[in-house]
């Protein structure tokens, strides 16, 4: 193993459970590469401390060679930025600007939702895979997070707690109970999963997603993060009063004073019960 493959490793190692399983996963996956990449461009004898500008440049430069898309490589600048921040030194990578990647547009160009049809939904013979995706739709989790939701210890009550380590960028986040029907959705999670997770006894995290993957497709349920717009924009009605700008609501530049602050609420809710930390991601679900 070259020593910058190596060290990389190490300093996974050394940073525990930083990140949920995917989070870490992938950074594994784009580090290694990385450290190829280098590799081939001529930096041999680089170790992982070494990090320098020129590197960042050149690995821009080679992603760009290989026309890699912008928001794949804003990805991999986020798993660069980990690595300079773990040999300390963080302000080594600049903004993706001023490397010419252009932003991530977070302004929704229209409605993703997508309600959960009860008659595909009946289709999913596996009682784990249909109650994942009663979850997704009800509290707006991720298919990690419901497939790994474990009712007897996150469901509080009035609440249910998403643990960090399956949750995107290992962000543990709290989503309120507010209906009837929430309730006895978890009461129903809690009979079925018993005192574990929604993936039956005698099979892995690995086996219930491909599980999930091929009961979904074969019940004709496609693009299921729509249930997590559904939720944002049933979510964000009910904390203002009003739609969203993504289903016809007014945009935020046409409100008052008083909606401004009330939307701008509704927006910071919103995105923390989705799990993200900044206002703005809010725009892709809810429109501007």
């Amino acid at each position: 193993m070259r020593h910058l493959n190596w060290d990389l490793l190490q300093l996974q190692r050394g940073a525990g459970d930083d990140g949920s399983h995917a989070t870490r996963r992938d950074r594994s996956y784009a580090l290694a590469r990385m450290a190829d990449a280098l590799h081939e461009a001529g930096y041999r004898g680089l170790r992982a401390k070494g990090l320098r500008a020129k590197h960042v440049e050149a690995l821009v430069r080679h992603w760009r060679a290989g026309r890699v898309s912008d928001a794949t490589i804003m990805n991999r600048m986020a798993h660069l930025r980990w690595w300079a921040e773990r040999v300390g030194k963080g302000n080594l990578v600049k903004p993706n600007a001023d490397y010419g990647i252009r932003p991530r547009s977070h302004v929704s160009d229209g409605t993703k939702r997508r309600d959960l049809d009860s008659a595909k939904l009946a289709r999913v013979k596996d009682l784990h895979v249909r109650m994942a995706l009663r979850l997704q739709a009800a509290f707006g989790l991720r298919r990690e997070e419901a497939i790994k939701f474990a009712p007897a210890r996150e469901d509080r009550g009035d609440r249910i707690r998403i643990k960090g380590s399956t949750a995107k960028g290992g962000r543990p986040r709290e989503i309120p109970v507010l209906t009837d029907g929430q309730r006895r959705l978890l009461d129903e999670a809690r009979e079925l999963a018993g005192g574990g997770a929604l993936i039956p006894p005698g099979r892995n995290y690995a086996e219930q997603k491909k599980i999930y993957e091929d009961g979904t497709r074969q019940a004709g349920l496609h693009r299921n993060h729509g249930l997590r717009h559904a939720y944002a924009l049933d979510r964000y009605k009910a904390l203002t009063g009003w739609k969203a700008p993504a289903v016809g609501g007014p945009a935020s530049s046409g409100l008052t004073g008083a909606q401004r602050r009330i939307d701008r609420a509704a927006r910071l809710t919103v995105a923390a019960e989705l799990g993200h930390s900044r206002r703005e991601v809010s725009r892709t679900y809810l429109g501007a």
